[in-house]
């Protein structure tokens, strides 16, 4: 059976996108023709669970069809969230086994904010990690370390140690030809150039070469990426008869950066025009 291609959404920090990213990453890869599984690590949250869920009650409320991920059962988050790190751990694993078993392409994980053992168990499980973090230094911080004086570039810091630390457990797992690609995409850009983002950006790619990611294209701060949520849907859904809000050119633009995202993920997209007339 072909192994599925393990995607991992992961950041220690909260708020950085992790699961908005997530979900326009699985649709597209179910419009692509995927077949894909999720797994939401957040227990007590669980965005992107939910957001399947709606998807499933907007579609039949209003008779429409669009393809769905699988989700393997993992019970309770909020029990699973109080209970041990085995418990948490084997259930995981549990679900991850249920999905593979499915065949399916992809299996997409969604980790939560901080440092979590079964986050970690997801990590050395990845084929492919996507980092989103906000166009701040505030979230470079747990990327890498830098001078309060120079702004200079000192060392990795947490969160780029952890990634380390899964491409270990994945080299002594599988062999050391084994790896993990790694994707890191600024989120939530603000429309005009800011000498912030020049420093922050001068940074990353310093620190790309000594840790070893990539940097992909940055996303703007959108509110179509907010408001199809509570339907379950993203700007790769939006069709002729499908648009539960008023289609503009800045959702023409939506989509085309997240063609451009799942390009740099070296994942195929196809997504059929949006026709802003209509």
């Amino acid at each position: 059976m072909t192994q599925p291609h393990v995607i991992v959404l992961g950041n220690e920090k909260g708020g950085a996108g992790k699961s908005t990213l997530a979900i326009h990453i699985v649709t597209g890869l179910l419009h692509a023709g995927r077949s894909v599984a999720i797994i939401d690590l957040d227990l007590r949250q669980r965005s992107m669970q939910r957001f399947f869920q709606n998807r499933a009650a907007w579609l039949a409320a209003n008779g429409h069809d669009l393809p769905q991920p699988f989700v393997p059962d993992m019970g309770d988050g909020k029990a699973l969230a109080k209970a041990d790190v085995a418990e948490q751990i084997a259930t995981f694993e549990r679900a991850f086994g249920e999905a593979a078993a499915r065949g399916v392409d992809c299996i997409l994980i969604d980790t939560p904010g901080g440092d979590t053992a079964v986050s970690n168990a997801a990590h050395a499980r990845a084929d492919q990690i996507v980092t989103p973090m906000n166009d701040s230094f505030v979230d470079f911080d747990l990327l890498g370390d830098v001078d309060p004086v120079t702004l200079e570039l000192l060392k990795p810091s947490i969160y780029s140690e952890s990634v380390w630390e899964a491409r270990k457990q994945r080299a002594i797992a599988q062999g050391r030809h084994a790896t993990i690609d790694w994707l890191v995409v600024t989120n939530r850009l603000a429309v005009a150039e800011a000498r912030n983002r020049k420093r922050l950006e001068e940074r990353m790619t310093k620190l790309a070469k000594r840790v070893g990611f990539r940097v992909g294209p940055g996303l703007r701060d959108r509110v179509i990426y907010r408001e199809l949520f509570p339907f379950g849907l993203t700007v790769a859904d939006l069709s002729n008869d499908i648009r539960p809000v008023a289609v503009s050119l800045a959702h023409v633009a939506a989509r085309q950066e997240m063609r451009n995202l799942m390009m740099a993920m070296g994942l195929e997209q196809v997504l059929s025009p949006l026709d802003v007339a209509a």
